[in-house]
């Protein structure tokens, strides 16, 4: 099945699922209920049914478009969440603030399916991974129009300031993923902590931004797909979608390096179905499981057993969807910054917004 066909079919099962798990007093799970909080269409709709169907536990979807956005309800408490989908630096802040609870592997044994790479990796922002286990991973790089672009090679971040592009191009309405892109264009760190550094990127950002048509996260793809911008910055996780829609699209990542992410769950402290989010999180380390999960969001995948039964060999040997080693050696993981250099970010890219 294409990416099309299968986006056309999640879109009506993604309404199906939310008539039957979202609205309330329609349904109660035989074994109680677990309330999952991710970012948007992060997994098959189908999912849940199946997780519900094996389990008798009712799944309750509520989703997010930015790791701030999250971290900003929970900090309200705004409402309460069993289980939660989000990126490493933020998991690092939340450990830091004793927002999360300990996992018991016991309730998790599938996680045995995961790379011990993976596993390495997420000893950076989770030390001894007590907090959280691997979904899915990933690197940002520029999707462009081939037919759009002409001549023009695209290979830099650099190519997102030429003017040829204006009214073109999309970029991430995302304080770190934007920041992230000067700063790589300036040869700083994505987790620069020097004001000049920040203001730098600040300025560039705000050269840029009568170039861009948009600023737009999960959408970006499908500006990219039809036609109404010639480059965008994504997630290596869209190529294979929009690629089925738009044959013409590509995808690089700069030779000034990117942003490679680990995007895991985690338990708040204050879950009240902890066994049951646990549930979940094994659930979804099973080897079919994500294999269906790659299958419909082709990113990256830290489960080794599902790279066993995936039946997409063209997907595999795809370095967008797994990039080299060498692309991976000019990538960084975004860290947690401290308050007041959070508050730099902040203030600056209020500038870049309203400017």
């Amino acid at each position: 099945m294409t990416h099309k066909k299968k986006a056309v079919l999640a879109m009506l099962l993604a309404c199906i699922l939310t008539a039957s798990v979202i609205l309330p007093g329609c349904r109660s799970g035989v074994n109680g209920e677990v309330y999952v909080y991710s970012y948007g269409d992060y997994f098959d709709p189908m999912v849940a049914e199946d997780f519900e169907a094996e389990t008798g536990i009712r799944v309750i979807i509520d989703t997010y478009d930015t790791a701030e956005e999250m971290y900003t309800v929970l900090e309200n408490n705004a409402t309460t969440y069993d289980c939660i989908c989000t990126s490493d630096y933020m998991i690092e802040k939340m450990i830091s603030n004793d927002m999360l609870a300990d996992l018991n592997y016991d309730n998790i044994p599938e996680i045995g399916n995961i790379g011990d790479i993976y596993l390495e990796k997420t000893e950076v922002f989770d030390p001894g991974h007590i907090h959280s286990v691997p979904y899915q991973a990933g690197v940002a790089g520029i999707l462009y129009n081939t037919k759009m672009v002409g001549d023009t090679e695209i290979d830099s971040w650099e190519d997102l300031w030429d003017e040829k592009f204006a009214d073109q191009m999309v970029m991430p309405d995302s304080v770190r993923d934007a920041f992230m892109i000067a700063l790589r264009k300036l040869g700083y760190s994505i987790n620069s902590t020097d004001e000049k550094e920040i203001k730098a990127a600040a300025d560039e950002l705000k050269a840029q931004k009568p170039l861009v048509y948009k600023y737009a996260n999960d959408s970006a793809r499908d500006l990219l797909a039809d036609g109404s911008a010639a480059v965008g910055v994504v997630w290596n996780g869209e190529y294979a979608y929009t690629k089925d829609l738009n044959e013409d699209v590509e995808f690089v990542v700069p030779k000034e390096g990117s942003e490679f992410f680990i995007d895991s769950w985690v338990i708040p402290k204050e879950a009240i179905n902890k066994e049951h989010a646990e549930a979940w999180i094994n659930y979804l380390c099973k080897a079919e499981v994500a294999a269906k999960n790659f299958d419909y969001l082709y990113y990256t995948t830290p489960n080794e057993a599902a790279l066993d039964i995936i039946e997409d060999e063209e997907a595999l040997a795809e370095v967008a969807i797994f990039p080299s080693e060498e692309t991976l050696s000019r990538c960084e993981s975004l860290h947690m910054l401290d308050n007041s250099v959070t508050d730099l970010y902040s203030k600056y890219w209020k500038e870049v917004k309203s400017k």
